[in-house]
């Protein structure tokens, strides 16, 4: 083999390598935008939920802000809260701050690691009002914990499964969020 030959093997297969010799650049991230997100929880409110059994409050879908200074995720939940020991309905806002985790059985990012700013209703009497923020974190807890905010699709992992990638981190960008793809554990299932 000449030197020329021998140099363009060697570049052809420098390339390769560095494409993961798929022929095609191995994507390091996948990028889900806010707006991606917010469509995807509005498709799962409006949720009642019951409160000590003499109130009924309503979650309607959540206004999603990103917090990537704390790598978090804020949700500003409008609200109304009924019951038959109310002499009307009182709407106000339940504001929370959450992370995200990866569930691997069925691709999705969901909230976890849930706290609860505020949970305000406008013109409710102050025992009331404390009465509703002792159920603030659990009814944080039941609206955001198993909510899917975003499932990944196909098209995101398929060209990941066949390099042996997988998800990992999560970050909170201002634009959204960045799934990062790494090196699949030994012994993990292809999806």
């Amino acid at each position: 083999m000449n030197r020329r030959s021998w140099l363009l093997v060697a570049a052809v297969g420098m390339g390769l390598a560095a494409s993961g010799c798929s022929g095609k650049s191995m994507p390091s991230s996948v990028s889900v935008t806010t707006q991606k997100l917010q469509e995807m929880v509005a498709r799962r409110f409006p949720k009642e939920f019951p409160v000590a059994g003499l109130l009924q409050l309503q979650l309607k879908a959540p206004a999603l802000t990103t917090v990537p200074e704390r790598n978090m995720l804020n949700a500003v939940i409008p609200a109304e809260l009924t019951g038959k020991v109310l002499k009307e309905s009182y709407s106000g806002q339940l504001n929370v701050d959450f992370a995200l985790r990866y569930e691997s059985t069925d691709r999705t990012l969901r909230a976890h690691q849930i706290k609860v700013n505020s949970l305000e209703m406008s013109g409710l009497a102050p025992a009331m009002s404390d009465m509703l923020a002792t159920y603030a974190n659990a009814l944080a807890e039941q609206a955001l914990g198993q909510i899917v905010l975003y499932q990944l699709q196909d098209q995101d992992l398929e060209l990941a499964n066949t390099l042996g990638v997988e998800p990992g981190a999560i970050t909170v960008t201002p634009q959204g969020l960045t799934v990062a793809l790494v090196q699949k554990k030994a012994g993990a299932p292809a999806r």
